[in-house]
């Protein structure tokens, strides 16, 4: 069995007497990664800062390897424990290097003097960060995302047991959050590091996690693993989004297409209409699209953002009644946009509703519109 580190008993957090989330029942497994989601105001921010004791429960406890977090002394939590909350810091007069050393005071005793092995520790953090090059910068001249990686490197140069994390993708770009989550897998899995750590990129904590834990409207609505909790349905719940705008399986969340009857039908699959529905419904021009095997790459996009979707099942040739359909369709569009350049044998159908649309309607190429070659294209 998984060895329990934190874990959460009738929790209620907040302020005074208010009380932001309560009845709360969660553990974290040491080795393993727990991310809290859930809409702006949700509790999240508060939750982290009791279990990091900075705010004391309003009910239950938290329990640190079994013992009651209020009771463990400041100096032995400082070296189990590393947080790192929302909070701007502004050192004045310290390098990069002298606010990660900051980690090691647990370790120093009153002087504060960092011994050989503090700076050995000080410089593995910062390379784990790729923070080699700054190490003598000024913090107060470093960019918000160059900070927000010190700050990391500070935390685990703490070499804590757990560590709790309140939006640390915030500020980072796309190279240094995936740097950052598979930095943090790695040291989950071969040093046993447990870690808390708020998420507001769904995509990341559906692949980083191993556990998520739900917040909304003042409870834990569910806790699991991503695969059971993040479910398309949830989701929309738990987020009110519009149906069909969301596909946790492949991370596709989409912003609301044009709305009205199809003006365009795109002939797509494998993924080659993906850009095409997206550019079209950023230009607010309702589309059909079709005919998708209920397998295809395109599908999931193409149900949140076409007006109309014909589909044919997985691993069967288009069938006369689903080319019937798209026909119709295609007799109210004025341009059809062909993704593809060839047709397998389940795909001839699709070979076919191009031939008869040809001297029907306006034709074009998925790279004519992707191109803006198409002057007209907005003025369907």
């Amino acid at each position: 069995m998984k060895e329990v580190i934190l874990e959460a008993r009738s929790l209620a957090v907040g302020y005074g007497t208010r009380r932001v989330l309560e009845k709360l029942n969660f553990c974290v497994y040491r080795g393993e990664l727990l991310s809290l989601i859930g809409p702006n105001g949700a509790g999240k921010s508060t939750l982290l800062r009791t279990l990091a004791r900075q705010l004391p429960p309003v009910g239950g406890a938290v329990l640190l390897e079994g013992r009651e977090l209020g009771g463990i002394p400041a100096p032995a939590l400082a070296r189990r424990l590393s947080v790192l909350l929302t909070q701007r810091v502004e050192p004045e007069r310290m390098s990069a290097a002298e606010v990660v050393s900051t980690g090691r005071y647990p370790y120093t005793g009153r002087l504060g003097i960092l011994s050989g092995r503090d700076w050995d520790k000080v410089e593995e953090a910062m390379a784990l960060l790729h923070l080699e090059d700054l190490a003598f910068k000024p913090f107060v001249q470093l960019s918000d995302g160059q900070r927000q990686r010190v700050m990391v490197a500070r935390a685990l140069c703490q070499e804590p047991e757990l560590l709790i994390l309140d939006e640390p993708t915030s500020y980072l770009d796309i190279r240094h959050k995936l740097e950052l989550l598979n930095l943090l897998r790695t040291l989950a899995r071969e040093q046993g590091l447990a870690v808390v750590l708020s998420l507001h990129e769904l995509d990341l904590a559906q692949r980083a996690s191993d556990r998520v834990l739900c917040l909304r409207e003042g409870r834990a609505e569910r806790w699991g693993s991503p695969e059971a909790v993040l479910t398309g349905a949830y989701l929309r719940q738990l987020y009110e989004l519009p149906e069909g705008s969301c596909d946790p399986l492949l991370g596709i969340f989409e912003l609301r297409p044009g709305t009205g009857a199809p003006r365009c039908f795109v002939i797509g699959g494998g993924g080659r209409g993906i850009p095409v529905y997206r550019r079209l419904a950023r230009l607010g021009i309702p589309f059909a699209a079709g005919v998708l095997h209920e397998n295809d790459l395109d599908l999931p996009v193409a149900r949140a953002l076409a007006a109309e979707v014909v589909t044919q099942r997985a691993w069967e040739p288009i069938g006369a009644a689903e080319l019937a359909r798209a026909r119709a369709i295609l007799e109210g569009c004025e341009l059809l946009i062909c993704c593809l350049s060839e047709f397998g044998s389940m795909n001839l159908g699709n070979q076919q509703l191009l031939d008869w649309a040809g001297g029907r309607l306006r034709r074009c190429g998925a790279a004519e519109l992707l191109n803006g070659e198409m002057e007209t294209i907005t003025g369907l």
